[in-house]
């Protein structure tokens, strides 16, 4: 209970977002396990233990809450991003421990590239509606246009290297081995998601994606 000296206004917006919060991790689970076409409302409402009017209240289609839970995926990880602070690194580290956050990022939360997939199909018809999706994601941009002029300016790194393209290189190399991973395994005739292959693929990726940016 609200103590006499509450804001009720202050109480509630906490308790609003705190009901958000909820309904975009059940949402999450229920997009990633059945895409946003086999997803349902029913079930979301159920996991989050909330009235299906109540999502309806937020988010006034299911659209809408796809959209709203893709955005909150991709806030979630620009913000781990940032707390690499990789503007304190050398730059060939910083570069190392980008390849390798975003490998266990990969690894440790697998219904984002799940949201992903599911968005592609749909010809990422939901964020193109997204008044906040570029403007989220361009920090993590300068963030590595800022990594890569430090190095030039040490005459480690060579000229030329394009920030959008190194990044999309670096997240195509975590995501193929991992979303491909039971077909690779099967033709090659390894376990590729051992620990031991999965600390070689880093490696290599980590040496692949440095040999590119070094002079």
């Amino acid at each position: 209970m609200a103590s006499k000296h509450s804001n009720p206004n202050l109480v509630k917006t906490r308790d609003a977002v705190r009901s958000q919060m909820v309904i975009l991790q059940a949402a999450t689970v229920e997009f990633a396990k059945h895409g946003f076409a086999g997803a349902r409302i029913d079930q979301i409402a159920l996991s989050a233990g909330a009235n299906k009017r109540l999502i309806y209240y937020y988010y006034k289609s299911k659209d809408d809450l796809f959209l709203a839970t893709l955005e909150n995926a991709y806030a979630d990880i620009r913000g781990a991003e940032r707390e690499l602070h990789l503007d304190q690194l050398d730059p060939a580290e910083a570069i190392r421990q980008l390849v390798s956050f975003t490998w266990h990022y990969y690894l440790s939360h697998p219904e984002f590239l799940s949201l992903l997939n599911s968005e592609n199909q749909h010809d990422a018809s939901h964020l193109k509606r997204s008044a906040r999706i570029q403007e989220m994601n361009s920090p993590l941009v300068a963030m590595i246009q800022e990594v890569l002029e430090r190095g030039r300016f040490a005459k480690l790194f060579r000229n030329g290297v394009d920030p959008i393209q190194l990044y999309i290189s670096i997240a195509a190399l975590c995501y193929f081995y991992l979303s491909n991973n039971p077909t690779l395994s099967t033709i090659f005739g390894q376990d590729l998601k051992s620990p031991k292959a999965l600390a070689q693929r880093l490696s290599h990726m980590q040496e692949l994606v440095l040999g590119y940016v070094l002079r």
